[in-house]
């Protein structure tokens, strides 16, 4: 038996319950109350008006019969509780439409990304600039005595002194050679096509690769048209149009280099780019492209489009 009931239609029968149940009180209350009325006429009075307490003449009066309808309360409750667990497990919250717009991953025209560039050395430090040569003004020559020059003849007699030795120190070692400069830093290609294309999870590993992939278009459409909310400011100005977020899905399935490469503007372009980097803060890991049966990092280009209902 399916049994589904709405929030709202769950309080209504819940509220025609408690109605009913409070009625059902006053009514046996009223019968009870004309049953005790006609009990205590005549031959009780007497016994009455000697002792009211309840507890002491409820086993006196017979025919007052105040537990005669236990076991039918008792069915009632039973009933009653089996009813409500029912309506408990009926009790169906049905998900928001999620409206997703007709061809919702078409693009307009190709998307021209700039390539992706890799760590560049440092350019070399510019050469040191040409001396200056400065012309010395004739009138600040200054004039110099000529040199006195010195008899160096010699004789037979001239005494021939040895020079002094002149001691020569040992040359220092020659420096160390400079280290090798560091290897350029590895970056992994990064492909806009691969054999296997990311998908987004959620569907079964073990369904053929094109259903996979129609599966997970899908989940990723209802993932982000049911997390968008239509700017404020774009509503107001009845802004539509597609905004187009680029991003990096990693060889684990994370979201990088998320950014805007199409902006309707109205602050669209700024509401897709957060949806797509809600991604990784819901920890959500695509399963990453393949190449040749590896792992390797996929350019994707996501077009979110805005159109007011």
């Amino acid at each position: 038996m399916d049994i589904s009931l709405s929030g709202g239609a769950l309080a209504l029968t819940l509220g025609l319950i408690l109605l009913a149940f409070i009625g059902l009180i006053l009514f046996m209350r009223n019968v009870y109350s004309k049953r005790t009325e006609k009990a205590l006429q005549g031959e009780y009075q007497a016994a009455d008006d000697a002792d009211k307490s309840y507890l002491a003449n409820r086993a006196k009066y017979e025919r007052l019969d105040v537990f005669g309808l236990s076991s039918t309360f008792f069915n009632f409750g039973l009933a009653l509780a089996v009813g409500l667990s029912l309506l408990a497990f009926g009790w169906t919250q049905y998900s928001k439409a999620i409206y997703i717009p007709d061809g919702a991953m078409d693009l307009d025209e190709e998307i021209e990304m700039e390539p992706p560039r890799t760590a560049e050395p440092p350019p070399p430090p510019p050469p040191p600039p040409p001396p200056v040569i400065e012309e010395v003004p004739e009138d600040e020559l200054i004039e110099e005595d000529p040199p006195e020059f010195e008899d160096t003849s010699i004789d037979e007699n001239t005494v021939m002194e040895a020079p002094p030795e002149i001691k020569k120190d040992a040359a220092p070692p020659p420096p160390p050679p400079p280290p090798p400069p560091p290897p350029a830093p590895k970056v992994d290609e990064i492909f806009k096509v691969v054999e296997q294309m990311p998908l987004f999870p959620g569907c079964d590993q073990s369904m053929a690769y094109a259903e996979r992939k129609q599966c997970a278009d899908t989940k990723m459409l209802e993932f982000i048209y049911g997390n968008i909310k239509y700017p404020a400011i774009a509503r107001e100005n009845g802004v539509e149009g597609m905004a187009v977020v680029s991003f990096v899905i990693e060889k684990d399935g994370t979201v990088t280099d998320a950014k805007i490469v199409r902006d309707p503007g109205a602050k669209t372009g700024d509401e897709a780019l957060r949806v797509v980097q809600l991604m990784n803060s819901k920890g959500l890991k695509w399963n990453p492209g393949k190449q040749g049966g590896r792992s390797v990092r996929v350019q994707f280009n996501l077009p979110v489009k805005f159109k007011l209902e």
